[in-house]
């Protein structure tokens, strides 16, 4: 597998499943990589990248759902990990501590830096 480059997070501050739950989580896991976590807040002028990340790469549609959660490998390969749920905070909290402890991970983890 290739060795992650950064991850990238389209969120907003209001939004309960983003900040916190997605945002820390992602940012701790990037820091453990040693690699950069990139965030996209869709309310200020960042809006138009978050949108482009995710027309190109997650779940769009005209009102997406978010976080929206990328990781993009040294090859370019921009790979769409997680959306949020909109059953509920505590299914989006699931979902991206799953992430972080997914076997994906953990060959990240295992990468020479």
């Amino acid at each position: 597998m290739l060795r992650a480059k950064a991850f990238h997070v389209v969120y907003a501050n209001w939004c309960p499943h983003c900040a916190p739950t997605a945002v820390e989580k992602m940012k701790l896991a990037a820091k453990e990589l040693g690699v950069p976590c990139l965030l996209y807040d869709i309310d200020t002028e960042q809006v138009r990248a978050g949108d482009e990340l995710v027309k190109k790469h997650g779940d769009w549609s005209p009102d997406y759902l978010i976080p929206q959660v990328f990781v993009e490998f040294e090859d370019g390969e921009v790979k769409h990990l997680l959306t949020g749920y909109p059953e509920g905070v505590e299914y989006t909290r699931v979902a991206v501590d799953n992430l972080v402890r997914s076997e994906m991970f953990r060959t990240l983890r295992a990468q020479p830096g």
